[in-house]
């Protein structure tokens, strides 16, 4: 099935798409001009009727997650990037819930101390947000910054999942 499914969040509808095998994208989806279109396709858990398992199964699991379920992502993804990327994407991937880490940090378990710009641009082109936890991502002081959602969505996310930094 293609197309963009839309789950009502805490903070906000979240797009998500797929392409059969994997999701491709989870994204905020606030643009009010969409608005309309998105009604349509605003799902919940189960309502693909098993035309796209895995839409149905990323949809389960951040419902899950937003009702603060100690849930651990098993969809599996898809995300488009360059290799330096999508290696910074598995580092995300592989921070504990409650746990932060700075750009600089994964800059050095990549190997390239002096990459923390370039992870955090990583970050920002993230295409498959939440489930790859770039908000579990701060800065060298442990200050809460950069976040395509905005610092309240980053905080929200943080908070729910009892991350020791707040």
């Amino acid at each position: 099935m293609n197309g963009t499914f839309y789950l009502e969040t805490p903070i906000g509808p979240l797009g998500v798409r797929g392409n059969g095998r994997a999701i491709t994208e989870v994204f905020f989806a606030e643009d009010e001009s969409a608005r309309d279109a998105r009604l349509e396709e605003t799902l919940s858990p189960g309502d693909a009727n098993g035309a796209d398992l895995v839409i149905d199964r990323a949809l389960a699991e951040l419902s899950a997650y937003f009702r603060g379920e100690p849930i651990s992502f098993s969809v599996p993804l898809e995300p488009a990037g360059t290799d330096f990327e999508r290696a910074v994407w598995l580092l995300m991937v592989a921070i504990p819930r409650g746990s932060t880490r700075t750009y600089g940090e994964l800059a050095v378990a990549l190997g390239k101390p002096r990459a923390a710009r370039a992870v955090g641009g990583a970050a920002h082109r993230n295409p498959i947000g939440i489930i790859i936890p770039c908000h579990r991502v701060v800065g060298a002081s442990g200050s809460l910054v950069g976040y395509a959602g905005g610092l309240d969505k980053k905080s929200f996310l943080l908070n729910l999942e009892g991350s020791r930094l707040l």
